[in-house]
């Protein structure tokens, strides 16, 4: 039986890259114990859900749902600057013809 050394680990220093480390070592973990045929079904179920179409098209739909909300943020973003800009531009003109209020 061959032994492994275990490397360590630098602590995370944000609670993401905490969990990312977690997530890796499971990984591992998984895969070890499929390499070694101790896996259990529902692992393997994971990973071969994990690989599946209806999976990948998924995955991509929130992709492109994720892209679409930033497009649709950014075209509200934008309209904000816009309408602020047009109301600068209308009380200067209602200034200079004399229509506006005097401060």
């Amino acid at each position: 039986m061959e032994k492994k050394t275990k490397r360590k680990m630098r602590p995370a220093s944000t609670p993401e890259a905490r969990e990312n480390q977690l997530i890796s070592m499971a990984y591992d973990l998984a895969e070890e114990r499929m390499r070694n045929g101790t896996a259990t079904s529902q692992e393997i179920t994971h990973f071969l859900k994990l690989g599946s179409e209806k999976s990948r098209m998924e995955a991509e739909k929130l992709r492109k749902e994720v892209e679409l909300l930033k497009a649709k943020t950014e075209v509200l973003e934008s309209s904000k600057v816009a309408e602020e800009l047009y109301s600068r531009a209308i009380d200067a003109m209602r200034r200079y013809s004399g229509h506006g209020d005097e401060q």
